[in-house]
């Protein structure tokens, strides 16, 4: 993708590897490089894609959770107008290995038809294939499955906890320092309280789809994915073929927030489909059919102990997390890791146990685990701060950790007073009665006004990228990244232009497809830091070949410039204290005989500063919301978030994730909720009527700062992830004032009217 763009203002120079840069667009709030193109709908998503002899696919899925499937009508189906074929496990392709087989962590165990077996609701027990989507949806109905079925097991009492060994990504369960049992003994105040979290879905507009088609042998496939590589892996694999015959498009995302992490089985039946039928092929989940074989949050229960001594500080903080994940596969949401790395705390003692559910597997969803355990850790936070009688504030600024508590580490960098202070003073916090129910606006609605902190880790994955100066043409970049909304399109064609020296308006930047170097992950907030560390060294690459060409040629004005550090601008290379002497990027080119210059560039975590610090961006979000005294009907109505997230490339995609993080913070307080059937396992609200999500009269007037932050060692660029940050102050913050606005404290989320009404 090419578009001539506008550039932005020109920075200070920035010197790196020897030579400078600058002149380029990093730091500035450009719009959306492919921001044209969705306006206009001419930015393709997965489904908008129709080859010659597309065939519609439709799952028929399970409307029991526990059991096997005893009938479907798979001759009234195939006798529909219209209908091809249904593919069941009598006629599924065969599988190269076990969808149940575990090569790594993250791949998740699918149902892919292998068998009669029904393991969650919603799960995919038929594929109808069909001219038409009406004719495959006809089709499915027409099945009408029978069952045997079982009992489900749903809910956090549903069947004998386990010990757990990892949760999350890989941490341990358990972790902690000091004597928990003799800083509640010591301490002068002290509180216990239990908290609770729903079971929540990813709802991006996108639904997952897939449209497949094979072509002697290979695989040509549109869908939206988070991780192309992970994604050609996994079906390389399953299909018993090379990665590399597997060509995966996926340029833009309709949102994913992890959902879209790996590769579901939805899009892998899409494939086995258009095997089956020798055609290529369209599948498309329907909204209901989001809720079940794509993932979702796992509900959690969490108990909290915290101790404090005469001057308000933490002697003891004990977490423990009670959390579901499915009855076939292991993911469950680290909740606990919220409590390890915030405050201060002489004594820490988190831990998690499991509880086996008949849903589909829970994933990663926006803040997985951070989102869960920050939400109770603040409203215990704000609890124990009321018991001392101080101020909410106060109270966190005298548990501030200067050194990670658990591992003493000391941080990268930690800009989190500097958030407190900033957001506090746009706030007007200083003027919050420390008493509940003391202020009512002219409405005589209660008011009230609560403080979260926020925290996430500052994560980095490996990737990998091109760029390419060409002696006739622009810059060329090239990394198979991932845009699901984010900005990536953008922020990273920035760090493309200002590490190549080129104009951003100027550069080729190609991104979204397979056959591109992989840039792992778009996950994690990290996206940014990878793909724009391996894109930053894959310039460094070229531009020092480049130079190298230029002082080794007696032709060059920068013959001889040896060492002498050099600027890259506006595609020339002159000298730092000499601009007159230098020549344009193609000049070079053209004397050395070259048509172009190749150059490569990875990223991965250092392990050293791994080892030597701890690594987080951190936030603290305040909260205004009014709730009716009469109805217990509660609105946010005032925002303000300061965050410390390192470099900011472009403060206009940064803001937009915080508000996005902040919106997302509402709905976990106030608004999200799957209802499960006990009696069947099926979410009952899986719908976005039912399913409540903030709409844009639920959003009130929200402000984010971005705080200025300097990080020597969390990567070469000094960024850490902005995405998911905002949701893990926010939601707490809410919590909180709903209770300074009512004198009541909810501990089971979301707050809703009847709560507060008991």
């Amino acid at each position: 993708m090419s578009e001539t763009i506008p550039s932005g203002i020109d920075l200070p120079e920035t010197k790196v590897a020897g030579h400078v840069r600058h002149g380029s667009n990093a730091g500035q709030p450009l719009t959306r490089r492919e921001g044209i193109l969705k306006v206009k709908g001419a930015a393709d998503y997965a489904a908008d894609h129709h080859p010659a002899g597309l065939l519609h696919a439709v799952l028929a899925v399970s409307g029991i959770a526990r059991g096997r499937v005893t009938h479907l009508d798979i001759a009234a189906a195939k006798a529909h107008p219209g209908v091809v074929e249904v593919m069941t496990p009598a006629n599924a392709p065969k599988l190269a290995k076990s969808p149940d087989l575990k090569e790594h962590p993250f791949a998740w165990r699918l149902d892919l038809l292998q068998n009669d077996l029904v393991r969650y609701a919603n799960q995919a027990i038929a594929v109808v294939i069909a001219e038409s989507l009406e004719a495959a949806a006809e089709g499915a109905v027409l099945l009408a499955p029978r069952y045997e079925a079982e009992p489900a097991r749903i809910g956090l009492d549903a069947d004998g906890p386990q010990d757990l060994y990892v949760v999350g990504a890989g941490s341990p369960a358990t972790d902690g320092a000091g004597d928990v049992e003799k800083g509640l003994a010591d301490a002068v105040q002290s509180i216990a309280a239990t908290y609770e979290t729903p079971p929540q879905y990813h709802n991006p507009m996108e639904p997952h789809a897939a449209v497949a088609e094979w072509i002697g042998g290979k695989l040509i496939l549109h869908t939206p994915t988070q991780a192309l590589s992970m994604a050609q892996g996994r079906i390389a694999s399953l299909f018993g073929i090379k990665p590399t015959d597997i060509l995966i498009k996926s340029p833009y995302l309709g949102g994913g927030f992890g959902g879209k992490g790996s590769i579901s089985g939805p899009q892998i039946l899409g494939i086995m489909a258009a095997r089956l039928v020798q055609r290529p092929v369209k599948i498309v989940l329907r909204r209901e059919q989001m809720y079940g074989p794509v993932g979702h949050r796992a509900a959690t229960r969490q108990a909290f102990r915290l101790g404090v001594d005469a001057a308000g500080a933490l002697t003891a903080l004990e977490h423990r997390t009670r959390t579901t994940s499915s009855a076939f596969d292991d993911f469950f949401e680290p909740a606990g890791g919220a409590s390890r790395h915030l405050y201060a705390s002489p004594a820490i003692f988190t831990t998690h146990e499991g509880v086996r559910n008949d849903t589909g597997t829970p994933t990663f969803m926006r803040a997985p685990g951070e989102a869960t355990g920050s939400i109770a850790l603040e409203s215990a936070m704000d609890e124990m701060a009321e018991k001392c009688g101080l101020d909410p504030l106060e109270f966190r600024l005298r548990n501030y950790a200067e050194n990670e508590p658990i591992t003493g580490k000391p941080y990268s960098s930690k800009a989190l007073r500097e958030c407190y202070a900033q957001g506090a003073a746009r706030f007007g916090w200083a003027s919050r009665p420390l008493a509940p129910r003391r202020m009512r606006d002219q409405d005589g609605l209660l008011t009230g006004w609560g403080v979260g902190t926020a925290l996430f880790p500052a994560l980095m994955f490996q990737a990998e990228a091109r760029a390419i100066l060409r002696a006739n043409g622009p810059a060329r970049v090239e990394i198979g990244a991932h845009d699901m909304g984010q900005g990536a399109w953008t922020s990273l064609a920035q760090i493309a232009a200002e590490s190549l020296g080129v104009d951003y308006g100027t550069l080729d930047f190609e991104i979204g497809s397979s056959d591109l170097p992989n840039a792992g992950i778009a996950g994690g907030s990290a996206h940014t830091a990878t793909a724009g560390t391996a894109i930053h060294r894959a310039a460094t690459d070229v531009i020092a070949q480049l130079t190298a060409l230029a002082v080794n040629d007696q032709r060059s004005p920068l013959f001889g410039a040896g060492n002498r550090n050099l600027v890259a601008r506006g595609g020339r290379l002159s000298l730092q204290d000499d601009a007159s002497r230098g020549e344009a990027y193609e000049a070079i080119l053209a004397r050395a005989g070259r048509a172009s210059l190749e150059g490569k560039g990875s990223a991965a975590p250092d392990p050293t500063n791994q080892q030597a610090y701890a690594m987080y961006a951190h936030g603290a979000v305040f909260a205004e919301v009014k709730v009716d005294p009469d109805l217990g009907q509660i609105r946010v109505t005032r925002l303000v978030g300061a965050f410390a997230a390192g470099r900011v490339i472009n403060p206009r995609m940064v803001r937009s994730q915080y508000y996005g993080g902040m919106i997302w913070g509402i709905s976990f307080a106030l608004h999200e909720h799957a209802l499960v059937d006990p009696r069947s396992g099926r979410v009952m609200n899986a719908n976005l009527a039912d399913y409540h999500v903030p709409v844009n009269a639920d959003v009130p007037s929200m402000d984010a700062i971005i705080v200025e932050e300097h990080d020597p060692h969390v990567n070469a660029l000094g960024i850490k992830g902005v995405g998911e940050i905002a949701v893990t102050g926010t939601a707490g913050a809410i919590a909180n004032a709903v209770w300074h606005a009512t004198g009541v404290r909810v501990r089971e989320f979301p707050i809703t009217l009847d709560k507060l009404l008991g």
